[in-house]
């Protein structure tokens, strides 16, 4: 078994390039990189660009490296589905075939009426899909008046919970999305998460706040966590990593509300954990970003995090992992404002091997988890292929 640690960060939202498949999710011609670097003049991301990044599409000012500092590739996706659930159960080794439910009209009443019994709010507003930024805005002032709870959804299996701080305090909101968690979003509604979308501000300057929670379902089978923890292997999380697994083989989970918040954290965990993974999730470029349709803020936060890079590979031992990936891809230059079908970025750093190699074009995100599982030398039925032994 490996004495070593795994980093695994997952930029959330951060694509290069449409999949085959794309059109079907209404994706056609997506590419979150590739259009970011068109659309913001001078985007230049060095350290990114030494480990490999423009070796695996062409990107405008990221030539490739040569040689590249990481092995590189790109990975589509087998699940059935676009968002931050499917694709990190997907990243750990757990295809989703059947994808969760949506609602592009809204929530069908008897759901609507049962989430009235459970909770016992008097009444909802909104149940439409809609960006969480406009609908507090659009509504807010109701919801101030009448005290209830706005629902809402995307083009994601969600059902969001959105609510002003001093009219629903967070315990009683997070009471609310845990009821609904467990007795209303189930069977053939059991959605992939139940969100928490508190705010704060007067009439027409309503602003969200960083107290967001997810309450996601569990995964149907293991993943790369259970099959970690069970055999003895330290397994930490950081973002929301431990709320998208419901929590299930996490040993240490460390919540953070911002890329740098996460950031900070990562490097001081990893200059202590020598053992184990780290399986971190940078938020910001999709919820303050993508999601916003805001190309210069994304590359902004994408400089900030290239800044840091040589400070988080300045923590690793001569045989540790430094996996860097999506989870989805989320183009700040569509119209669209949801998650797009992208392929992912895969970038694998070793210390020891300062040379990276091809890992071309993967089948599935599930060849992160059955990888980290071989590198630690765990027996597992993950999904994917492994491909520790190209790394060498």
């Amino acid at each position: 078994m490996n004495s070593g640690k795994v980093l695994l960060l997952v930029l959330d939202g951060v694509g290069i390039g449409a999949t085959p498949d794309a059109e079907a999710y209404g994706d056609a011609g997506s590419n979150t990189l590739g259009h970011l670097v068109e659309a913001v003049a001078g985007l230049t991301l060095p350290h990114l660009a030494q480990l490999g990044l423009g070796n695996i599409a062409p990107l405008r000012g990221l030539p490739p490296a040569r040689p590249p500092r990481a092995s590189f590739g790109k990975m589509a996706q087998a699940s059935q589905g676009k968002d931050s659930t499917t694709g990190h159960w997907e990243l750990a080794g757990l295809i989703t075939r059947q994808p969760f439910p949506t609602y592009p009209t809204g929530f069908p009443a008897e759901l609507v009426e049962r989430f009235l019994a459970v909770t016992g709010c008097g009444g909802v507003l909104g149940n439409k899909p809609a960006s969480g930024t406009a609908i507090i805005q659009e509504l807010g002032t109701e919801h101030l008046r009448t005290g209830w709870p706005i629902v809402y959804t995307s083009a994601d299996s969600v059902f969001q919970i959105a609510a002003h701080e001093e009219v629903i305090p967070l315990p009683r909101l997070y009471q609310i999305c845990q009821l609904t968690r467990e007795q209303v979003c189930v069977g053939q509604h059991q959605v992939s998460r139940v969100i928490a979308r508190p705010f704060v501000g007067a009439p027409g300057a309503f602003v969200r706040t960083a107290n967001r929670r997810d309450f996601s379902v569990a995964p149907p089978q293991p993943t790369l966590l259970d099959v970690l923890s069970e055999a003895g292997v330290p397994v930490t999380t950081i973002g929301k990593v431990d709320d998208l697994f419901a929590s299930r083989g996490v040993g240490l989970a460390l919540h953070t509300r911002s890329n740098a918040e996460t950031v900070a954290t990562l490097l001081h965990q990893s200059r202590s954990q020598t053992r184990g993974l780290i399986f971190a999730t940078l938020v910001d470029f999709d919820t303050l970003y993508g999601h916003r349709n805001d190309p210069l803020g994304f590359a902004r936060a994408l400089v900030e995090f290239d800044a840091v890079l040589p400070a988080i590979q300045q923590t690793l031992g001569q045989e540790d992992l430094l996996i860097i990936t999506a989870d989805h891809g989320n183009d700040p230059t569509t119209p669209s404002t949801d998650h797009s079908r992208e392929y992912v970025p895969l970038l694998v750093y070793r210390p020891g091997r300062p040379v990276g190699v091809d890992l071309g074009i993967r089948a599935s995100f599930a060849d992160v988890g059955r990888t980290i599982a071989d590198y630690f030398g765990v027996p597992n039925r993950l999904d994917g292929e492994s491909f520790l032994r190209a790394l060498g």
